[in-house]
């Protein structure tokens, strides 16, 4: 009985290894990549993750998913905390859903599945990485920027319509403020990349244009 039970808390120390590995993978790619949570942040998920779950199914004999459920709800918690609204978009999106798969990685490994977490873990890198590429093609392709333009009076707004068809971009007037004899127009700027960086060289050089941001 002594040795089935020493051979018990072998296997578990086992998973917990296992689990703190590959929370270090997905972790020092969040930290290669500078996101707000990094490298400690993903091992103790995917240790408190498989822990959890080794001790839902010991504790919890009668109801073993009871515990489980519940750190569903902590990651929860966790992932708002890593979501902000940044100048033109919402961050941290990814980071939070990485944090949510790491847990069920976690989970995975607390109960046994360890084929299943490592082939997940495969998955979360891979998606994490070389999607990266995809995303940029999509963005050099398709790049949807913000512009807040500057010009003296009303007249200047077709010429700035005119400076976004010259460059084939597609644009929408977001919304317009008058401040002290200038005109502040947002826009809504649609088109490839390169045609921004042109049109950036343009509004430099333009004395009609007083000031631009994006």
């Amino acid at each position: 009985m002594e040795f089935l039970k020493d051979h018990s808390i072998q296997n578990e120390l086992l998973l917990i290894f296992i689990s703190v590995v590959l929370g270090i993978l997905i972790g020092a790619e969040r930290e290669y990549r500078n996101k707000s949570a990094g490298l400690r942040t993903f091992i103790l998920i995917c240790f408190g993750s498989c822990l959890f779950t080794i001790l839902s199914i010991k504790i919890g004999v009668d109801d073993p998913d009871r515990i489980a459920a519940n750190i569903i709800t902590g990651i929860g918690f966790l992932g708002a905390g890593v979501i902000f609204k940044g100048d033109s978009k919402i961050d941290g999106i990814t980071t939070a859903t990485t944090i949510w798969a790491t847990a069920s990685l976690g989970m995975a490994v607390g109960s046994g599945y360890v084929y299943l977490a490592v082939l997940g873990t495969i998955l979360v890198l891979l998606i994490l990485s070389s999607l990266t590429s995809f995303e940029k093609l999509i963005d050099r392709e398709h790049k949807i920027r913000e512009y807040k333009i500057a010009v003296t009076n009303y007249h200047d707004v077709p010429y700035c319509e005119e400076l976004f068809r010259k460059h084939n971009l597609r644009y929408a007037i977001s919304k317009q403020q008058y401040t002290q004899g200038n005109l502040s127009t947002s826009w809504i700027v649609t088109g490839k990349n390169v045609n921004h960086e042109t049109l950036m060289k343009s509004l430099m050089e333009d004395e009609r244009i007083i000031a631009y941001q994006f």
